[in-house]
Order: structure tokens, then C-alpha cells, then sequence
């Protein structure tokens, strides 16, 4: 039973990740974007994390772990770019 319901999730967060993947090539604005690749790091932990549960591993809950660090500094380096113009004062 299990099984199944990560499957689907698995096939589900997928498409997520195609459309944020679509937002991020067509966004309106650099915000937009932003915000994209902010959601793509979130579908790529929940991936990992479905993935983990999947295979029974261990390894792939640190992986998702690294993830989520890098997703949120490249998120704050990149909106204090937007913001001024350079990322260090």
C-alpha cells in the first residue's frame, strides 16, 4: 500500500517539477523566476525524500538535506541581488 502512494506521489511531484521548470524558462519577471527555482528546490527535496522512503536508504534524506541549505542561501543571495545590486557589502 505504501508503495503505490509513493509511486504516485513520485509521479505526481514530477509534473510539479516539469511546470516549475516551464515557469522558470517563461517567467514574466526575475521574481517570478525566482520563485520557481525556490519551489524547484523544494519538489527536488520532496523527490529525494519519496525516493529515500522508496529504496529504504538513509543516504537520500542527507542528500535532500544539503539541498534545502543550498536552495535557501542561493534564494537569499539571489533576492539580496535583485535588491542592491550586489551580494556582498
Amino acid at each position: 500500500m505504501l508503495q503505490s502512494v509513493v509511486q504516485i506521489a513520485l509521479f505526481l511531484i514530477s509534473i510539479a517539477l516539469v511546470l516549475n521548470l516551464f515557469r522558470l524558462a517563461r517567467g514574466p519577471s526575475l521574481p517570478d523566476r525566482i520563485l520557481a527555482l525556490d519551489t524547484m528546490y523544494i519538489n527536488a527535496i520532496a523527490l529525494l525524500v519519496l525516493y529515500g522512503i522508496h529504496q529504504s536508504s538513509n543516504f537520500y534524506f542527507e542528500a535532500a538535506l544539503i539541498i534545502a541549505v543550498m536552495g535557501f542561501v542561493g534564494t537569499v543571495v539571489l533576492s539580496k541581488y535583485i535588491l542592491r545590486g550586489d551580494i556582498i557589502e
